[in-house]
This record gives structure tokens, sequence and C-alpha cells, in this order.
């Protein structure tokens, strides 16, 4: 399938190129440019990107948790530019769409693998850098791979960090060959100020039937919804999900 024009992924980088050619090295693969004799990959382009985003990563997490010691830092940034998050990032901006590869890249489900999409997305970060400055490279990394990522950990005074219920359920529920969990909303009392919610998460089997609903509550749907799902965590991990 050939790529897209870059023209929608500039939009969803929030940045409009001066040198569009530079975009384009970036989601240039080496299997690609090895077929097209005098195109450049990104592997030079990737180089720079990790150096970047190690930089904006290491200076975001050292402001965010003034208390933590080189240890916890290490590992929260180790945790955020690892192969896994990075290709869920590329993915969440559809960067398979634009990539450039050669006919003989092994794909997975007739996608991109993650080192693939990982290593693009630094060189894309590469290219902010380059073409935009510093600031809007740190935007990019700040609103597309720390953000959403430090939003869904829960962090520890000594820096220890596990996944939201909402997402250890989900995780736990796929390892089983569960379906997703299904949240409703069965309760609002309250006045408007100090309302309360109350959200029900159903555990479903591996054959979509119901195994058993918990429910929780909050001043929030989304507080109520992880209390839900952490009521169901430990239902399952206690054994009683029958």
């Amino acid at each position: 399938m050939n790529p897209l024009p870059v023209d929608n992924l500039e939009k969803a980088l929030h940045h409009q190129f001066t040198h569009r050619e530079l975009l384009q090295q970036a989601l240039t693969h080496s299997s690609f440019a090895r077929e097209n004799p005098g195109t450049q990959d990104n592997e030079k382009l990737e180089f720079l990107g990790d150096s970047v985003l190690q930089l904006v990563c290491s200076q975001e997490l050292f402001e965010r948790f003034p208390g933590f010691q080189e240890g916890p830092l290490s590992r929260l940034r180790a945790h955020l530019v690892n192969e896994k998050h990075l290709a869920h990032c590329a993915r969440q901006l559809k960067l398979e769409d634009y990539l450039r590869l050669g006919h003989g890249l092994s794909m997975t489900a007739g996608q991109p693998g993650s080192t693939v999409l990982a290593d693009a997305l630094e060189a894309v970060i590469a290219v902010l850098y380059l073409d935009g400055g510093i600031t809007v490279a740190q935007q990019f990394v700040l609103s597309h791979i720390l953000e959403p990522e430090l939003g869904r950990l829960s962090i520890g005074d000594g820096g220890e960090f596990v996944a939201d219920p909402k997402t250890r359920l989900q995780e736990t529920l796929q390892a089983s060959g569960r379906p997703d969990p299904r949240y409703e909303m069965v309760g609002e009392a309250g006045p408007g100020h100090r309302k309360s919610f109350t959200m029900q998460v159903v555990v479903l089997g591996p054959g979509n039937e119901i195994e058993f609903a918990v429910s929780g509550s909050g001043n929030t749907k989304k507080a109520a919804s992880q209390l839900a799902a952490q009521r169901a965590l430990e239902r399952i991990q206690g054994g009683g999900n029958g």
C-alpha cells in the first residue's frame, strides 16, 4: 500500500514544515532506501531524535518530581522511552500510514513492527527539532509521549509506578483471553456542586457471558470507574469471580 501524503501528518504534529523533505526522510525506512538508490533513510535522524527525546524526558521528570533521586527518575524515563510505548504513540498518530517501506520488510498482521514504528517516531522528533527548534520538539514530546502516559500511571513517593486500575483490569482480562470490561453509570446523586456518581464494571467471560459486576462511587465518573475497576481486580485476584 502506498504511503499517504504528509499533509495530514503535519496537522497531527501541529507543525507546518519549512523543510518537508526532512519529514519525508524521517518516514523512510532503510529497506525502502535500499530498493531505491539515492534515497536517504531515517537512521541518522533516529539517532538525533533519541537524544532530543531523552533530554526532554529528563528535564520534565527532573522538574516534575523534585523529591526523586537518580534511580527512580531513570526507571521512569526508561519506561517512557521504551520501544513498546513509543510504538503505541506512533500508532496513535497513525504513523504507519505515512511510512515508506521496502517490499521485503517483515510485517506483523500487515502492519510495521514496533521497532520500525518506534524508530520512525524518534526520527520525526528529530525533524521537529531541526525544522522548528527545541520548543516545537518539546511540545510534541510532552503532549504525545509523556503527558498521556504519566496521567495513566500511579507513581508512589519512592518512584515506583503501576498502571491505573482500569488499565490493569483491561490488561488482566486480555491476558486471560477475555473481552474488555464494560462500564455503565448506574447511579447519580446529590446537588450539582456535590454530585456523586456510581459506575458499574461488567466483567465478561471468553464467550461474552457475564461473569460478575461490581460498582464504585466517586465525585467524578472517572473516579467511580477507577474504584469499580479496583474492586473487580481484587475479586479476580482473590479467586472470587464466579
